[in-house]
C-alpha cells in the first residue's frame, strides 16, 4: 500500500532499492532467532517456551540495535518506538505478548498460544497488548497491539520517504485530489 501510495505521489522504486542499511546483518539475525524461536507449521523442529522468549527477546536486543544504527533514515526511529513499546508489553507479562480472548477469536485462533503471544485474562500493561485482530477472513489473519501499528506507521513512512516523496509533493497531491 506504501508503494502504491509513494508511486502515485512521484516517488521511484528504484530509490527506495538505493536505501543502504547499516549493520544489516543483525536484521537477517533477528529474523533467523525468531525463526528458530517461533517455528511455522512443517518445520522439523518445535523450541521451548522458555528458549524462545529468550531467543525472541535477544531478536528484538538485536532489531533495537538495528534501529539506531539505522536512525538516521526517515521513519526508522518511529519503528524503534514501536519495537520499544512491544518489548515493554513481553518483558512486563514474563517473555509472552499477551493477547485478549476477543482479539484471539476475532482473528479465528482456537489455541491460547500461538507462536509469541498467549490469550490472558489480566496482562500488565494491558494497554499494550495484542488487543486488536484482523478479520479471520483475511488470509494470515493475526491480532496486533500499539506498538504494532506504530510500528507500521514508521515503515509507511520509511517507505514514502525512501521513494523520494516529499512532503510538498504529498501536500500538491492532496490538494489536487481534494479540489476534483
Amino acid at each position: 500500500m506504501a508503494v502504491a501510495l509513494g508511486l502515485a505521489l512521484g516517488g521511484s522504486l528504484g530509490r527506495l532499492a538505493e536505501i543502504r542499511l547499516r549493520a544489516a546483518w543483525l536484521f537477517l539475525a533477528a529474523i533467523a532467532l525468531q525463526v528458530v524461536a517461533f517455528p511455522v507449521s512443517g518445520m522439523p523442529w518445535r523450541t521451548h517456551d522458555t528458549v524462545a522468549s529468550v531467543l525472541w527477546i535477544a531478536s528484538y536486543g538485536l532489531l533495537v540495535v538495528a534501529a539506531v544504527l539505522n536512525r538516521r533514515l526517515t521513519g526508522v526511529p518511529v519503528v524503534a518506538v514501536g519495537m520499544c513499546l512491544n518489548l515493554v508489553a513481553i518483558l512486563a507479562n514474563g517473555g509472552t505478548m499477551p493477547v485478549g480472548y476477543d482479539a484471539m477469536h476475532a482473528a479465528g485462533r482456537v489455541s491460547e498460544t500461538h507462536a509469541n503471544s498467549t490469550a490472558m485474562t489480566d496482562p500488565s500493561l494491558p494497554w499494550l497488548v495484542d488487543r486488536w485482530a484482523a478479520p479471520d477472513w483475511l488470509p494470515l489473519a493475526n491480532v496486533f497491539s500499539v506498538g504494532d501499528v506504530v510500528i507500521a506507521l514508521g515503515a509507511f513512512v520509511i517507505v514514502l520517504a525512501g521513494m523520494g516523496v516529499q512532503r510538498q509533493g504529498f501536500r500538491a497531491s492532496v490538494g489536487r485530489l481534494s479540489s476534483r
